[in-house]
């Protein structure tokens, strides 16, 4: 029987799902969050770890020699050192896009949250503010309709795509920055360069992947394209933007509105510009965390370490 060692469990199941299936394969170790210096007594018997956020680096694979494969439980595993884990001969594992739909949801509502601002409304009205005005309604931000704007893409994978999608179900015209060729793209998304595609863009929504290239693809020169009415939004990767220069924007009425799920450090500090800046909306990298999609993420990452105690191990990133 396998030892497997979960190591930082909470996040993609705090208590209202179950690894129940995962121990027909072994013997099953869950620790709702692991530190550094915890991995190596925590881990040091175990054949199988499944990890979140907690980083296997070449480090601490050196001081688990029992180890034969790594679950990553998310669809990015930058947490893992991939050479180091091929020159140990230890499988890696991810999980591809099981929060698609979740994620798509969320750069909507993020984005309705800007044009129609329900909640604001909500609140006011729960202090009584409807029940004092003299006429029937009342609105004291801008209310903007979707249909005939444009939305600009950045990245056009499995959750790009599906932003597409819903875009046009809005009404909206859909222009991508994409590594696929126009003739690829469906008719009705226009394939775009960056500077183009933020020049033109009313909406604007981050889906690339975070490489050295992308790092701070939207700093300070690249905001300065944007339309000061536009709206950003980044439920990629944190470090896709510069937050210092996406809070001096804000501040400046340069842009307006700036709604992302994540963001460079997490947590971040209690004095993030971000937090604190105008018209920025800011969720706790919550876009995946759906209960259907959390659902489809542990049957997917235990189905992976079945397939590997079988031997034939799917969803190999390593």
């Amino acid at each position: 029987m396998m030892n497997i060692v979960i190591l930082d469990g909470y996040t993609a199941n705090p208590g209202d799902l179950s690894w129940g299936s995962l121990k027909e394969m072994g013997e099953v170790t869950v620790y709702e969050r692991t530190r550094r210096e915890e991995i190596a007594r925590r881990a040091a018997d175990a054949d199988i770890v499944l990890t979140n956020k907690v980083v296997m680096d070449r480090e601490m694979m050196a001081l688990l020699p029992r180890l034969k494969y790594i679950g990553v439980l998310a669809t990015g595993y930058n947490v893992v050192d991939i050479e180091a884990a091929r020159e140990r001969d230890i499988i890696v594992t991810n999980v591809p896009a099981y929060s698609t739909e979740s994620v798509a949801q969320t750069v909507f509502a993020h984005l309705l949250t800007v044009t129609n601002r329900t909640e604001h409304y909500a609140q006011q009205n729960r202090l009584g503010r409807w029940a004092e005005n003299r006429d029937f309604c009342y609105w004291d931000t801008e209310l903007t309709e979707l249909a005939g704007k444009t939305m600009g893409i950045v990245g056009l994978g499995h959750i790009g795509r599906r932003v597409a999608e819903i875009a046009l179900a809005f009404g909206m015209q859909v222009k991508a920055m994409t590594s696929k060729k126009a003739e690829e793209l469906p008719a009705s998304i226009q394939k775009a360069e960056l500077q183009s595609l933020l020049a033109t863009s009313d909406v604007v929504s981050l889906h690339c992947p975070l490489t050295e290239g992308t790092r701070h693809l939207i700093h300070r020169e690249t905001l300065r394209l944007m339309k000061p009415s536009a709206i950003l939004i980044n439920t990629g990767r944190g470090p896709l933007v510069d937050d210092e220069a996406l809070a001096e924007a804000l501040n400046e009425g340069r842009l307006r509105a700036y709604c992302a799920d994540v963001v460079t450090e997490e947590p971040p500090k209690a004095d993030h510009p971000l937090l604190h800046a105008p018209n920025a909306f800011i969720t706790p990298h919550i876009a995946w965390a759906t209960v259907e999609a959390r659902k489809r993420l542990l049957q997917t990452a235990i189905g992976n370490v079945e397939a590997f105690v079988n031997g034939h191990p799917v969803n190999v990133v390593s």
